[in-house]
């Protein structure tokens, strides 16, 4: 049987920014976020792949000031929204862990790997 986490509605991330959310995987925490652009949202870890750090500021601070990439607050790396992929920064070509969500009823819902 497959995990899910429900994470919360999609309606209450602004259009073009991000929102923080930590879940507990195998006794752990794990800190999460989801962006959303339109209808769309992309869903990764919340840990850069080359600081090792939380990518935000502060809150729900993930976005660059243009809203047109992820941004870690560590280092200034940039990152696709749709992919995760990192374009600028000391980790190009790197990438964010992806998450794997669904959308039930305008609510976000995690699924959890087997």
């Amino acid at each position: 049987m497959t995990e899910e986490t429900v994470l919360g509605l999609l309606a209450e991330i602004p259009d073009g920014e991000g929102k923080e959310y930590t879940i507990k995987n195998d006794g752990e925490e794990v800190g999460l976020f989801v962006v959303r652009q339109g209808n769309a949202f992309y869903g990764y870890v919340n840990y850069c792949p080359h600081a090792g750090t939380p990518l935000n500021w502060e809150g729900n601070r993930f976005m660059t000031l243009d809203k047109k990439y992820i941004l870690c607050a560590t280092h200034g790396a940039t990152f696709n929204i749709h992919d995760g992929v990192c374009i600028s920064g000391p980790c190009v070509g790197d990438w964010l862990a992806p998450l794997n969500l669904r959308l039930d009823d305008g609510v976000l819902v995690l699924i959890h790997p087997e």
